[in-house]
């Protein structure tokens, strides 16, 4: 739900759950690489933000981090994707080189930021074995 700063409204898509688990389960590290641009807006406040990605975690976690850009798209910085600021991100913070991230997405920003980063895309449409698709890479 696009710009949510309300927790009780969270849904995990059928099969989220299970999937980052087995990608926990075969050792990789899961993470949230997100533009939250609601707050750079003013639609929603940091706190909502942080309470709804709160929800997320508690149904879907746990993640190995959460790479967040809140700024708005005409505010200049250099972690809104397609930029790649969020994936370096978060290859400093696992001390591994970018070309080690596979970035799964579903908007084609998502995967522009994988390319711009030297990192791996896979773009999704709610239809794609996302485990599956992973280990091909790895």
């Amino acid at each position: 739900m696009p710009y949510n700063g309300d927790p009780a409204l969270v849904r995990p898509v059928a099969g989220a759950k299970e999937a980052l688990d087995r990608l926990r389960g075969a050792g990789l590290r899961v993470g949230v690489l997100t533009n939250q641009s609601g707050v750079g807006r003013g639609m929603i406040t940091g706190e909502q933000m942080l309470a709804v990605n709160a929800r997320v975690n508690e149904l879907l976690g746990p993640f190995d981090g959460w790479f967040i850009c809140p700024h708005a798209p005409d505010e200049p910085c250099d972690c809104r994707k397609p930029k790649p600021g969020l994936i370096f991100d978060a290859a400093n913070l696992w001390g591994i080189a970018p070309s080690e991230i596979v970035v799964i997405g579903d908007k084609a920003s998502d995967v522009e930021a994988a390319h711009n980063a030297g990192a791996q895309a896979i773009k999704i449409d709610g239809t794609c074995d996302i485990v599956a698709a992973v280990m091909r890479i790895r």
